[in-house]
């Protein structure tokens, strides 16, 4: 969701205080098993504020009351509470160094490939990528998985759905990396958005997975986990950089969000800077 100024709420972002989001993430932990204590306190004060204001509420106590009585309740929440917007060929200069730089080099050693994307929200970045794959002849060679805590968001991106309205920035991104044919050409259309066709969208497995408790459960030549961990804490960050330095292949490569960092984190040092600008780095150590 975007963070703008929904403030119009009962009580605002600046009233809520530490021990309500405390007593809130306390509820959420016990009730649901899903920990927000180490999400950036900025980021989640302002996400809970919009959320009395969207459903209501006159106060924390009533979101809690609402998360205690009707736990059915706590998908929508969990879909509000966590990032779901995004768009194909986010960062064009990205993707152009995925495929021209990093995908070549992942093969120069192998035949095969295997790709996670960590907290794929609704599907954009996935899309993106089996499009790229398809355009250089590899998505037959690729194994991709793509996770989300969220799943309502899972089931959204498993749709392969684009409305119309989104599909305009998409395509001019997707004409900016430089792609090979039109981008329309790889989605079916109907009156109100496009579908990735099928034979793109069947070669993703889409899981849920929470990257703060979640277990390793593989090893990627190339994980993706762009424009997460910005919501997070320090000490969460060096947590899920840890899973994710678990999850790749000696040489494998690690690709964040622009506005991320892997300078300050405890495991910096088993990581080579591949592209600085883009964000993105190799693993040299075990």
């Amino acid at each position: 969701m975007p963070e703008n100024n929904y403030f119009s709420a009962t009580k605002t972002m600046h009233e809520i205080e530490i021990n309500e989001i405390r007593r809130l993430t306390k509820i959420i932990q016990d009730n649901y098993g899903f920990d927000f204590k180490d999400y950036a306190i900025s980021s989640f004060r302002r996400r809970i504020s919009r959320i009395i204001d969207l459903y209501k509420f006159k106060s924390v106590d009533a979101l809690i009351n609402r998360l205690n009585s009707q736990p059915e309740f706590f998908e929508e929440f969990l879909s509000e509470i966590t990032v779901n917007v995004t768009e194909m060929y986010r960062d064009p200069s990205f993707w152009k160094e995925i495929r021209d730089h990093v995908i070549p080099q992942i093969l120069l050693n192998n035949n095969k490939l295997s790709i996670w994307h960590a907290g794929c929200s609704s599907g954009e970045e996935v899309y993106s990528m089996c499009i790229l794959l398809e355009e250089m002849g590899l998505l037959d060679k690729a194994n991709v998985i793509a996770t989300d805590i969220d799943t309502a968001i899972i089931s959204r991106a498993k749709q392969g759905k684009i409305s119309k309205k989104n599909m305009v920035l998409n395509d001019k991104n997707y004409h900016r990396f430089g792609g090979n044919s039109s981008l329309d050409k790889y989605f079916d259309e109907d009156r109100e958005s496009y579908t990735l066709k099928s034979d793109l969208l069947n070669k993703v497995s889409f899981r849920k997975h929470d990257l703060v408790k979640g277990f390793v459960f593989s090893k990627f030549d190339l994980v993706l986990c762009r424009n997460v961990m910005i919501y997070f804490n320090q000490t969460l960050q060096n947590n899920v950089l840890y899973k994710l330095h678990e999850s790749l292949f000696k040489y494998g490569y690690l690709a964040i969000g622009s506005k991320e960092s892997l300078i300050w984190c405890d495991i910096a040092n088993k990581f080579l800077v591949v592209n600085n600008e883009e964000k993105i780095y190799r693993k040299i150590k075990e």
